[in-house]
């Protein structure tokens, strides 16, 4: 098993239609073979002096069977579609693929 911690920064005026966007491809993502866990976050603003907060990110937790499942994840016709729509929405987008130490 896998662990994915995607960050997708979004422009400021367009969070809420990106969370939307998001939101609604998430079924199609948990249906897929070797999803285990696709989980869509946003900070919380806890005061804690170590939490770099940015209400401007999106988190997404993911869970895989493995780096195969990842990949063929991310050719999906629902996941070419979500990443087509929200092109002029996301400044950035950076990903740890991590395993369990």
């Amino acid at each position: 098993m896998i662990s994915v911690i995607a960050s997708v920064r979004v422009k400021a005026d367009r969070l809420s239609e990106f969370i939307g966007i998001l939101k609604a491809n998430v079924p199609e993502v948990r249906k897929e073979k070797g999803c285990m866990e696709y989980l869509p976050t946003v900070d919380i603003d806890s005061g804690l002096p170590v939490q770099k907060f940015d209400k401007h990110v999106v988190t997404i937790l993911e869970r895989w069977a493995d780096v195969e499942a990842l990949k063929a994840h991310l050719k999906t016709p629902h996941m070419l579609a979500y990443r087509q729509e929200v092109k002029d929405i996301v400044e950035n987008l950076s990903i740890k693929v991590l395993k369990e130490a």
